[in-house]
């Protein structure tokens, strides 16, 4: 792994890095998991207050005395911890990009 100091310690040619094929391809990944995934967060995560608000869906009883609504606010917790945790392991490979961006500006 490079460090940071021997990268920085280098003129950087932050165009040449920007129309590189690599830089544009962790560009469109990060995309492509972030706009999904920051959409399906939104839509789950406003469902419930919209759905108690203009519904009565959520109101059944699903398991015993608890309601649908309760089920589903307990899903969000999952939902949160879930995303952070793909998230993050999605994070460990755009890392690994940026390192091979960093060592391919070094070697010129």
């Amino acid at each position: 792994m490079l460090s940071e100091k021997n990268f920085s310690d280098k003129e950087v040619n932050y165009s040449k890095i920007a129309s590189s094929s690599l830089f544009k391809t962790l560009l469109r990944s990060k995309k492509n998991f972030i706009l999904p995934m920051t959409i399906f967060f939104f839509v789950f995560y406003f469902a419930l207050p919209v759905m108690t608000s203009y519904s009565t869906v959520l109101n059944t009883n699903a398991l015993g005395d608890i309601t649908w609504a309760w089920i589903f606010a307990f899903a969000q917790f999952v939902m949160t911890w879930a995303l952070c945790i793909f998230y993050s392991k999605k994070a460990a490979r755009f890392d690994s990009i940026v390192d091979e961006i960093k060592r391919e500006e070094e070697l010129g």
